[in-house]
Parts: C-alpha cells; sequence; structure tokens
C-alpha cells in the first residue's frame, strides 16, 4: 500500500511517502521567511504554503522512487493550524485524490504527533502516557490506542512554546527562540535565577504567568545594569529552561502516578529540547519508567507523522470525502 502524506498546518510545508506502514521519504520545506517578522504571519504561510506544495510533493514521490499513479490513497492535516496554511494542504490533497480517484484521509495534527513515535523502534505499547509540547499546544494525552486518545491535561492559556520564544524575543533573540534558548542555556547556570511555580488544579498547565514573572524580572533587573541581559544570557536561558520543564515534570509525575502508567513519551517541537529530553531520561530512570523519544526529524511538523497516522486510518477503513474543509481546532 503506497501512501502520500501532506502537512501544512503552521510554517513547514512537508511531504511523506509511505510502503506497506515503512516511512520511504520524507520531505520537509520551513518557511524563513517569518524570522523578519519575530512569529509567523499566516498569510505570507499560506502563500509560501502555494510555492512549495508542487515540488516538495514530487521530491517526496522522487525519494521514494513512487509514480504517483501507483498511490493507493493520500493524507493530509485537517487541522488543528493556520486556516489558510491548512486550505492549501487540504485542496491539494482533495484535488489529486479526484484526479487519481483514489481514497482520501483526514489527520489530526495532534493526534500524529503522539502517533511519530510507531514510525521507528522502539515503540511504545498501549496504553500509554504522552506530554505533546509545541508552539501552539501543552497536552497530556492518554493513548488507549491508536486511534482513541484522551486529553486529561492541557494548558489553560500559553503553551510552553509560547514560553520559550517569548522568552526568546524578552532577550532579543531572532525567532524562532526556543532551540536557541536551549543551545544558550547548555552553558548556563539552571538555578541563578529561581522563577516560582503557578499551580493549576488537576493535570492542566499555565504558562502566561511565568512569562509575565520573566518580563517583569528582566525590566527590573535591566534598570540597575543595561547591560545585564547581554552579560547574563546563558545563565538567563538556563533559569527559564530548567523552570519550564520543571512545571511540565511534574505534571508528568502526577499524571503518570494516577494512571498507574510505566510507558511515558513526548512529542511535538519542544519534544527536540535537550534540556527536557534529558530529564525525562533521567525522571524515567528514577522511577522506572520505559521513556520514548521521538527522532529529531518527527518532533517538529512533518508529513512522516502524518503518513503514520494515515497508515493506521486507512487499516481500519477510515476515510473521508470531497466535502471535507479544514479546522482551525480540532479536538482529539
Amino acid at each position: 500500500m503506497n501512501l502520500l502524506a501532506i502537512e501544512s498546518s503552521c510554517d513547514e510545508t512537508s511531504a511523506a511517502v509511505m510502503v506497506d506502514g515503512v516511512l520511504q521519504s520524507n520531505v520537509i520545506s520551513t518557511q524563513l521567511i517569518h524570522t523578519e517578522w519575530g512569529g509567523v504571519v499566516p498569510e505570507l504561510a499560506s502563500r509560501e504554503h502555494q510555492k512549495a506544495i508542487i515540488p516538495v510533493v514530487q521530491e517526496a514521490l522522487q525519494k521514494a522512487n513512487i509514480n504517483k499513479n501507483d498511490l493507493n490513497a493520500i493524507a493530509f492535516t485537517r487541522g488543528p493550524g493556520l486556516l489558510g496554511a491548512l486550505l492549501v494542504g487540504t485542496s491539494f490533497a482533495k484535488a489529486l485524490s479526484l484526479a487519481l480517484n483514489i481514497p482520501l484521509i483526514e489527520v489530526n495534527h495532534m493526534q500524529a504527533h503522539v502517533l511519530a513515535h510507531f514510525i521507528e523502534e522502539p515503540k511504545p505499547q498501549f496504553p500509554f502516557l504522552c506530554l505533546t509540547v509545541s508552539g501552539g499546544h501543552t497536552q497530556l494525552v492518554w493513548v488507549k490506542d491508536a486511534l482513541h486518545m484522551e486529553v486529561i491535561g492541557e494548558t489553560q492559556d500559553d503553551a510552553v512554546g509560547e514560553a520559550f520564544d517569548k522568552t526568546a524575543k524578552l532577550i532579543g533573540l531572532p525567532y524562532p527562540g526556543g532551540p536557541l534558548i536551549d543551545k544558550l542555556a547548555q552553558a548556563g547556570n539552571p538555578d541563578r535565577f529561581p522563577f516560582s511555580l503557578g499551580e493549576m488544579p488537576g493535570l492542566n498547565f499555565s504558562f502566561s504567568g511565568i512569562k509575565t514573572q520573566i518580563l517583569y524580572f528582566l525590566q527590573k533587573e535591566t534598570q540597575k545594569n543595561p547591560a545585564f541581559v547581554e552579560e547574563n544570557k546563558a545563565d538567563i536561558c538556563a533559569s527559564v529552561q530548567k523552570s519550564l520543564i520543571d512545571m511540565l515534570l511534574r505534571k508528568v509525575k502526577k499524571a503518570m502516578k494516577e494512571k498507574n502508567c510505566k510507558q511515558i513519551a513526548i512529542a511535538g517541537g519542544v519534544s527536540a529540547n535537550s534540556g527536557l529530553r534529558s530529564r525525562l531520561k533521567e525522571m524515567g530512570e528514577k522511577e522506572q519508567w520505559d521513556v520514548f523519544i521521538p527522532a529529531f526529524q518527527y518532533c517538529t511538523d512533518n508529513a512522516g507523522m502524518i503518513a503514520m497516522a494515515g497508515q493506521f486510518k486507512y487499516e481500519a477503513g477510515e476515510f473521508t470525502d470531497q466535502d471535507v474543509t479544514p479546522l482551525a481546532r480540532y479536538s482529539l
């Protein structure tokens, strides 16, 4: 079974080909135009997707040595994401499906992040807990099986990725700032500047408070010393990163206990953060958990994870029709 997958939810245009459940290609085109604006501009993202989608799909097919006429189905991201960006991928998938007269499979982007763990070994066993962390989402997901998931905790305001990017902007780092904070943090002292951690009921998260706390802290210190940020950048990054990871892992530990679970996975763009990966491994060893961390190429938005989700849905016979429209909000 030859499956083409398309991802266009934000600022990556990606296409992948999966043959009999094995990923053969995963092409990602990242939009650099947003750097000068300090964040993703939805209208620009849509236009960049329109430019890139045909070359990206062609490259994915060529790398997999598959002709478009040999495809058996097309999977695409229906949502959640930027509506204009999703519209490009959805429209392309619908048109190609119609032209080739093959089935169409809609995929929930957040479900696909979780299922990225099944692209390569080692793979978790159902059920398991997944911490999904990205620029737009922070969720604790109870994964019953490939097509049945329950969000048992989530952010009530900002996502952890937004907290990383906002902090980066405050200290003068270019967009996207999260990876740069991670890099600088490796040379800093994580205990230099302690930040108090807010508490939310149950398994929910909140990151708006710590963002405000960081803002006021930087304003206060730069009034005393205008060169404070430049002189202490690595320590600031390390301290902020430690606090954000503390907030995540505190809820992970609580959820694992409540579910009596021994398998924990992470997914989403922030799962590429080296601090989070190492801290989760340490906690896993201490608590005797099996920890699953995806390869870097499957952390950020990519069509490989859409293909994996599409494979599960194809096997279950879950197809959609030509009336399908993209959804900016799309719950699990």
